[in-house]
This record gives C-alpha cells, structure tokens and sequence, in this order.
C-alpha cells in the first residue's frame, strides 16, 4: 500500500464569518482551519445537558469532560424544560444556564451554544413546549406567527445569555435550529433574531447532514458519524450509513443521521450536497454530532463499544476533521413534568410515538453509553477518547495544517473486508499514518501482509511488513520532529509529548513496538523512557489503554476517574458497598409479544401496562452507615443487573427513573431521583418473540431465557465520595510513571 503526501486542494483563505469588521479577538476562521489565541487548534467539543444533569454535580461532570480532553462543552438550550406552560418560563435550579455557563467557563471550557429554537434530542415536540407544538403556523419557518413565538423567548434568554457573550468570551460558537435541511433564509432569519437578543459568538453554525441547504458564508456546516443508532427499523441490518464511517474519505455527509423523521434519504454523492463549499470562500471539514455512545429507543437497543466509539472518530481525523464535536460526552436524566395526561397519569418530556414520532425512548434515561453516564460513571469510551485528545492537544497545532491524504488502492467498498484502512495527515515533511481495522457485527478478522510505503514530499519512507489485528484503531507517528531530533516511524501510537521532550506512545494488541530514529531500530521496553540517538520515547503497554491520563501535560496512570481543580488532582473513589434488601412484592404476569407499533416499529408498553404485568420488588436499605464518618460530596449509586424488557423505580408511586434493558448494569443517582431509604423496582419481562433488536450478547440471552426472560440478578448500593488522587505508579514526569 502506497500513500502520497497531497496538499490541501483548496488555498488557505480568511473566512468572513470572523475576518474583517467582525474579526474576534480569540477566534478565527479559515478555510482549512480554526485558529484560536492565534494558533491553528482542532477543538474537541462534548455535549452535556445541563437541564439533564443534577445542577450540584455540573462542576464534577464538567471538570471530568476536561480531564478527558475535551476543550469545548456543547449544550442544547432545550425551550420545553424552560416553558412548559406559557408564560412561565424559569431559570431556576437546574434550569440556570446562566450559571451552568459560568461553571463551564470556570473550568477552562469554550462554549458551543445550541440554541434550537427546535432541537430534537429525543425530547417531546423536539423541545417545542406543547402550546407552540400546537399553534396554527407554519414552525420552523418565517411564518410571521411562528417568528411571534420565538421572539418572547429569545428575549427571555438574551437576557440570561448577553452578560456571557461577546469579544473575549468563553461563548465562540452558536448552532441555530437542528436537523433544518430546506428553510436556508429561516435559519438566516432566527441567527438575526438570536443576534438582536444579544446572543453573539464569532461563529455561527449548522448541521449539515441530508444534503442540507445552508445560506452561504452565513453558518459553518457542521456534520456527524455513529457506528450504530436507534433510527433503523428493529428488522434492519447493519446499516450502511453506520458501516461507512468506519473507512477513510472523502465523504462528510452522513444521510442516515434524522432520515427516520426527515424522511428520505438525500446521498452525499448528490451534486452541492456539500455545504462547505457553497459560499464565496470554503469552510473547513467540522463535525458536532461524532457518536459518543447512544441512545436507546424501545424498538433497538444498540450497544456500541469503545473501540468502535473511537474509530468512528478517529476516521474523521484521519479524513481532515478540523473539528471534533462528540453527541453526547456526558449522559443525564431527563426532567419530570409539571403537568399531566388528561387522564391524571404522568406526563412525560421525551420522545415518542404519542408525540409523532416513529421511536419511543425511556421516559427518564438518556444516559447515552456516554464517556461519562447519567449516573455521573465513566465508560470504557472515555479512556479510548482522552487518548485520542491528548495527542490532539499535543498535535494539533501541527495537525491543523496538515492536509489529508488516501492510499493509492482504497477498499472496494463498505464491505470490502481485505484492504487496509488507512489515511495520511501530513504537511509534505512529517505527519502521522492512521489506521483502522475494526467494526462491529461483521467483524474483520487479523490481516497477514500488511505493507505499507509513504511518500512525503523528499523522502519515501516504508514500514516493515506486519499482521494488522482485528481491533486496531492506530496512528503512528512518520518522520516526526520530537525534540531535538526526529523518528523516523513507529508502530505504536502517539499519546502525547511531555514537557521534557519525551514522546509518549502506546502499543497496539498484537502489532510489536518498534521505533526508528536514523538509521537506529529499537524496540522499547514498554513503561521505560528510552533514548534512541538524543530522542526519548516512552512506549506504554497496550493494557494500560483504559489507566492513562494526561493532565495538564502530566502523565498520569489510575483506574479510578481523576481531574484536576486548581492545584490539586481529584478522584472519586467508592467508599461503601452493600447488597440492598430486596422483598419480592408481586411476580410479573405473562406478556405479549407487544404493545401496538407505529411506523413498523415497536411501541412500549405504559407505565400502567408495565405496574400491571410487571415484577415488583421493594428494595430498603438505601441510606448505609458510611465508615469514618461523613463522606466529602458524598453520591449514592445503585447498581441493578437485571433482565428483561423496561425497568422503572418508583418512589411515592411516581415512576423516577427507568431503562429499556440492553444487557448491561443500570446506574442510578439516587440522590439526584429525591430516594430517601426505599423504593420500588418494577421490571416487565420481555418476550422471546417481541419486536426489539438487541445487540448480540443480549440477544442471545433472549434466545435462551424461555418465553419471557425476566432476571434480577444483583442490587447493590455505592457511595462514592471525592478524595485527593494518591497514585502508587508516579504523577508527573515520564520517569515516574
């Protein structure tokens, strides 16, 4: 396998979003890139929801947001949770952007506002609070009776907004509307009425995916990528819009992202199906929306893994991302409502069926298999992701100048399974090889005779022969400048590069380490800084994926999640384990194999259909004695592994929280739910012949659980409490670690 060094193909340009009369002080735009305090950066933006997320614990999920790299919280503004009733809107409590902002700007974050007036997110109406839902106008739209609305409100939030925003600020970017693929002089239109509001940022941007129009020069397309998602129907395969991201291209559109509501498909091949290149000058490759898990609908359940998480992102890389914009980084909860069906029974705030969409989605969970749960967890995503970010923000000024390159002999196709997946980033004299070789459900096998060559632009340099596992997502560093001197090539893949000059690598399953420095090869002992001819290089062992940490340029290594406030290094480590009580209340009753469907795709069952045939258990014991005392920023989590179709805890018969089983444990903040020392555990059994796609461990369990498969295997309580990071491997220098 050959691959060229190729420059960039369109010139570097000044954007006019951010050049002249409105140039900003931090931010500036270009056609291949984003500069930020005057230096070429790839910024890494992570969604969290804030009216989501327990407002005493915004400060801890967002310091762990920056301890995994990110660089820039994403955050819809969600209308629904602020005006359920018309007139009332409230900013109160978890509902306190305002303040969310500042904590968010407290910790080092640049802030991406997405400010809807529509959003989706799985929410009900799409965030549209019922009354709007229900006008007779034209929404989303300049129907002057929708802009009336929208006006009251983006005044309303101007007000909480303007303070933050402007020259200086932590705010740089503002996403009007979502998912709006036909109504470019609209979103035009609500960037004006955000703008009279005082809601201001130097960039302005769009989704762009489906072919979107956008009003040029006006909005930065921004675009996504999932390995998986709910939107496919429960009978589909593996689609092909998932399959795609996980090769090397030219592509950005992802048509399948919102098909199911939009729908039609409209193909990236199409001609002008790219936005970027619509205006006077180009805009660079950005995404917002790279899958960082996903969310759960009753009819498919996907369960994506890390590795997968993290090719997916890193193809983009590879591709020429100029941006890194993750959906979501941090799960949540959503909030209960303050009103109720017509017939007394809760009224809920997420999407579903009842409110015209083809998916039900949990009523409560939207923990996302996020980097960082609902239950305030990390999953094994956010270590495969800060590796990724610590070589981005030791890199990336580098890399932001660096054009992309594809090999001479590409895959044939989505389902070609024996050509290596590479991709080049390089700037003629040095760059870095991307690899990939994983996916899920048709998985690869291990690749024999892997060669590969790159030609920069005075220098070809060639890698010996390999075998490339199954499971490799790598990037390696070519001829690059470290220190005082240069490697060469290694194939091991670059973490970071610490103040001393040391290059930290890590090595893949499977693929020795070895580095070339001149005419020097050496394989490394791994977790020893070794100097090959005045250069230093520090190589990892492969298990030691899930334990890195580089904080503020520091290596670090722990299994417990670390991020650092002001000085000191903070970890939150379980203090206290118990079983909770659990008392058998009442056994499920047989079920059906469904509970209606809408668009051929399941419905779920409701809350009475589930308190009515479910399994009920009283579950006690909830307030444990802590040893030595109070904890500090003390958090309660209950552990359920279970099975079975929907969950739900139930406290004063309000159901407080639930879950669509997909095979894993169900974490719960119970001190954010309001549970004192007891509630009640329903879980519906789920059919062997119901209408729900699972992943293949879970599936496979169904088949093998009878008719109805129902199981509560463990409950257990955890409190956690915050403590300062003691590390028996060494903080700090390479040397110590």
């Amino acid at each position: 396998m050959l691959i060229r060094h190729g420059d960039f193909t369109v010139p570097l340009l000044a954007h006019p979003m951010t050049d002249g009369e409105l140039a900003h002080p931090r931010v500036r735009l270009t056609s291949r890139h984003i500069e930020l305090d005057g230096a070429p950066v790839v910024p890494i933006s992570g969604e969290m929801h804030y009216s989501r997320v327990p407002r005493a614990q915004w400060r801890e999920r967002l310091e762990l947001m920056v301890s995994g790299g990110v660089t820039v919280l994403s955050a819809y503004i969600i209308w629904l949770h602020h005006e359920e009733i018309e007139g009332e809107i409230s900013f109160e409590g978890n509902l306190d952007v305002a303040a969310f902002l500042t904590v968010a700007a407290e910790v080092g974050l640049d802030i991406v506002l997405r400010i809807g007036p529509w959003c989706h997110g799985e929410v009900r109406n799409g965030g549209f609070p019922d009354w709007v839902q229900a006008a007779p106008v034209k929404h989303r739209t300049n129907h002057p009776g929708y802009l009336d609305l929208v006006r009251p409100w983006f005044a309303a939030l101007g007000e909480q907004l303007a303070p933050l925003c402007g020259p200086g600020s932590s705010v740089v970017a503002v996403q009007v509307d979502n998912e709006l693929y036909d109504q470019p002089d609209h979103l035009l239109t609500i960037k004006q009425l955000a703008q009279r509001s005082g809601i201001v940022a130097p960039l302005w941007t769009a989704t762009a995916w489906g072919g979107a129009q956008l009003p040029a020069d006006e909005l930065l397309p921004l675009f996504g990528g999932y390995a998986d998602g709910f939107w496919v129907d429960a009978d589909q395969p593996w689609d092909a819009t998932f399959r795609s991201h996980f090769f090397f291209s030219r592509t950005w559109d992802d048509p399948g992202i919102g098909a199911d509501i939009r729908g039609e498909l409209v193909t990236a091949s199409e001609p002008g199906s790219d936005a970027r290149f619509r205006g006077v000058v180009p805009f660079p490759a950005a995404t917002c929306e790279l899958g960082g898990g996903m969310a759960t609908a009753y009819h498919r359940r996907p369960v994506i893994s890390a590795r997968d998480i993290a090719a997916v992102a890193q193809a983009k890389i590879g591709n020429g991302s100029a941006w890194q914009g993750y959906y979501m980084y941090a799960g949540g909860v959503n909030p209960a409502s303050r009103l109720s069906n017509p017939d007394g029974s809760q009224l809920t705030l997420q999407e579903s069926q009842a409110t015209g969409y083809p998916n039900d989605m949990p009523s409560f969970d939207y923990d996302f298999a996020a980097p960082i749960g609902a239950a305030g967890r990390l999953h094994a995503s956010h270590a495969e992701l800060r590796l990724q970010h610590a070589f981005l923000a030791a890199f990336g000024q580098r890399l932001a100048v660096m054009s992309s390159s594809l090999p001479e002999v590409m895959p044939s196709g989505i389902a070609d399974r024996s050509t290596p997946r590479a991709a080049l980033r390089s700037d003629g004299d040095q760059g870095f090889l991307f690899l990939s070789w994983t996916q899920p459900h048709d998985q690869l096998e291990d690749l024999a005779g892997v060669s590969i060559a790159v030609e920069l632009e005075r220098d070809r340099i060639e890698l010996p022969t390999f075998t490339l596992p199954a499971g490799t997502v790598a990037r390696w560093p070519i001829n690059l400048a470290v220190g005082e001197g240069r490697i060469r090539w290694a194939t091991a893949s670059v973490v970071t590069e610490l103040a001393d000059g040391t290059l930290v690598l890590i090595a893949e399953d499977g693929i020795p380490a070895m580095v070339q420095v001149g005419g020097l090869l050496v394989e490394p002992a791994l977790g020893e800084i070794t100097e090959i001819e005045g250069v230093r290089v520090l190589v990892l062992a492969a298990d030691q994926r899930q334990r890195v940490w580089i904080l503020n340029g520091e290596l670090v290594l722990s299994d417990e999640p670390l991020w650092r406030r002001a000085e000191r290094i903070l970890t939150r480590t379980v203090v206290a384990r118990s079983a909770v009580e659990t008392y058998a209340l009442t056994p499920a009753s047989p079920v059906p194999t469904g509970y209606g469907s809408t668009a051929n795709r399941a419905s779920a069952p409701s809350a009475a259909q589930v308190a009515e045939l479910g399994a009920r258990w009283r579950l006690s014991g909830l307030q444990p004695t802590l040893p030595d005392g109070e904890a500090r920023d003390p958090l309660r989590t209950l552990v359920i592994e279970w099975a079975g179709d929907v969950a739900q805890l139930v406290v004063d018969g309000l159901v407080v929280a639930d879950r669509f089983w997909d095979g894993s444990p169900w974490q719960i903040d119970l001190d954010s739910q309001g549970v004192a020392d007891e509630v009640e555990l329903r879980i519906l059994p789920l059919h062997r012949d119901a209408q729900v796609w699972l992943a293949e461990d879970a599936a496979t369990r169904r088949a093998g659980g009878g008719e109805q498969l129902l199981a509560l295997e463990k409950v257990q309580l955890e409190v956690s409490e915050v403590q300062d990071f003691v590390s028996s491997d060494g903080v700090g220098s390479a040397s110590r670690a």
